[in-house]
C-alpha cells in the first residue's frame, strides 16, 4: 500500500482521486493538494459521502518546489500525481527529485509565455530521476496516455511492424452553452489554433491550423469533421514505435465552437503576452478564461459520447492489417460515478492506473518515461475493470493510401 500526493482540484483531479478512493486497497493514505483548498474539500466531501474514505487535504503553490518538498515530507507521500497545469510539471518533477519519490502527470510541458508544449525539458529531467532511483511517468491521461498505451500493445500483441497510425479524438457531448472549453480554456484554446504538425517519412510536416479535415464514422456516435493537429504523444510515438511511416492526429470540433474561436483570435482574445488595458497589464486569454464557463463545472449540463482510438495498419505474419481499437464513454454514466463529464474521466481514470501499476511495482523502472515504454497488457487489463473498456475492430488495409 502507498502514499499518495495528488495536486491539483480540476475536473481530472476529482475523477483521479476518486478512482483512487475506490481501489483504496493500493493507496494507504490520499492527501489533495491545490492552490485553493476549497476545491479539495469539496472533493474530499464527496468522495467521504459517497464512499466513506477519508481524503486528506492542503494547500500548495505548486510552483514553488521548495514548498511541495516540505508538503511531501509532512504528508510521506512516495508518489506525487500531477493533475495541475502543464505549466507546473517542471517545479513538481523537481521537488519529486528533491525529496526522492515518484511521479506522475498527464500532459506534457507547457512554456506559459510561448503556445508550444514538449517533451524536452522533462526528458533531460531522465538522469536526475534515475540518480534519484525514482520513476517519472509522463502522460499517463487519455491521449496522450491511453493512446499510447493502445499503440504499445499493438506494437507488443498485434504487429510485427506498424507502419501507420492516426489518431481519433471525437467528443460529441453537449453541455448547451453556446461556447465553452472542455478543459483548461488557455491550454484547449492554444492547442487548437497553434499550426497542425504531422510526421511522414522520417520528418515533420507543419500545417495551417484545421487545414486538414477529413470525415470519420466513429462507432455509437456517428460521422464527425475531424481536423488535424499537432499533440504531444506524436512526439514520443515516433520514437518508440519502429517502422512508422506515418503518424497523425485528429480532434472533432463542430461549425460553432470553430466560428467562435476564429471570432475570438481575430479580435485577439488568444493572446498570450501582456497588454495594457485602463493602466492594468492582462493577458487576454487569461481573461478570456474567467469569462468562459470552467469545465469542471460542465458535468451535469454534458450529454452524450465521447469516441478516442486509434486506427493502426502494419505487417503481421507478412500480410497487411489493419485495425481501429477504441473507447467510447457516456458524459452521463461518467457524472453520475464522479462528479464529472467523460473528458475529465477519460484523463482522470488512466492517471490513476499509471499510479496504481507504479504503486503495486508493476511498472518499475528508474528515470522518466512514456507510457509506450512499458508493458502495455497490465494497463489494458485495469481499463477494462476501472470504466474504460476498449474494443478492437478489424477493418480492409487502407491507411497511409
Amino acid at each position: 500500500m502507498k502514499n499518495l500526493l495528488i495536486i491539483g482540484a480540476g475536473g481530472v483531479s476529482r475523477v483521479a482521486t476518486v478512482k483512487c478512493a475506490m481501489n483504496s486497497e493500493v493507496f494507504s493514505k490520499i492527501t489533495l493538494a491545490s492552490r485553493t483548498k476549497s476545491k479539495c474539500d469539496e472533493i474530499a466531501k464527496f468522495i467521504k459521502e459517497r464512499l466513506g474514505v477519508e481524503i486528506q487535504t492542503a494547500q500548495i503553490d505548486a510552483d514553488d518546489t521548495d514548498a511541495v518538498v516540505e508538503l511531501i515530507k509532512k504528508t510521506g507521500a512516495q508518489i506525487l500525481l500531477n493533475v495541475a497545469l502543464p505549466y507546473q510539471d517542471l517545479s513538481l518533477m523537481d521537488a519529486c527529485i528533491k525529496a526522492k519519490i515518484h511521479y506522475v502527470d498527464t500532459a506534457n510541458y507547457e512554456h506559459p509565455d510561448l503556445a508550444k508544449f514538449e517533451y524536452k525539458e522533462q526528458w533531460a529531467r531522465n538522469e536526475k530521476f534515475k540518480e534519484a532511483g525514482i520513476l517519472g511517468l509522463l502522460g499517463s491521461g487519455f491521449d496522450p496516455g491511453v493512446t499510447n498505451v493502445f499503440c504499445a500493445y499493438a506494437q507488443q500483441n498485434l504487429f510485427d511492424e506498424i507502419h501507420y497510425i492516426d489518431i481519433l479524438d471525437c467528443n460529441a457531448g453537449d453541455h448547451g452553452y453556446a461556447f465553452a472549453t472542455n478543459f483548461n480554456p488557455e491550454i484547449n484554446l492554444r492547442e487548437v489554433s497553434a499550426n497542425g504538425r504531422y510526421w511522414e517519412n522520417g520528418k515533420w510536416i507543419e500545417t495551417k491550423p484545421m487545414e486538414i479535415k477529413m470525415e470519420w464514422d466513429y462507432p455509437e456516435v456517428g460521422v464527425k469533421d475531424s481536423y488535424l493537429l499537432y499533440h504531444e504523444e506524436l512526439e514520443s510515438l515516433v520514437k518508440n514505435i519502429k517502422g512508422l511511416k506515418r503518424i497523425r492526429f485528429f480532434m472533432t470540433f463542430g461549425q460553432s465552437y470553430l466560428t467562435h474561436m476564429k471570432c475570438l483570435e481575430n479580435v485577439g482574445m488568444l493572446g498570450i503576452k501582456p497588454i495594457m488595458h485602463k493602466g492594468v497589464e492582462i493577458i487576454p486569454i487569461e481573461f478570456l478564461k474567467t469569462l468562459l464557463p470552467d469545465p469542471a463545472s460542465l458535468g451535469s449540463r454534458t450529454k452524450g459520447y465521447t469516441n478516442i482510438g486509434c486506427v493502426i495498419r502494419g505487417i503481421k505474419d507478412g500480410k497487411d492489417k489493419q485495425i481501429y481499437i477504441y473507447n467510447v464513454c457516456n458524459h452521463e454514466e461518467c457524472f453520475k460515478e464522479t462528479g464529472a463529464q467523460a473528458v475529465s474521466y477519460t484523463t482522470g481514470v488512466p492517471a490513476m492506473i499509471g499510479t496504481k501499476l507504479i504503486a503495486k511495482g508493476i511498472w518499475n523502472k528508474q528515470g522518466v518515461f512514456n507510457m509506450e515504454e512499458f508493458d502495455a497488457k497490465s494497463f489494458m487489463d485495469e481499463l477494462n475493470t476501472q470504466g474504460l473498456p476498449w474494443k478492437i475492430i478489424e477493418m480492409e488495409p487502407n491507411l497511409g493510401k
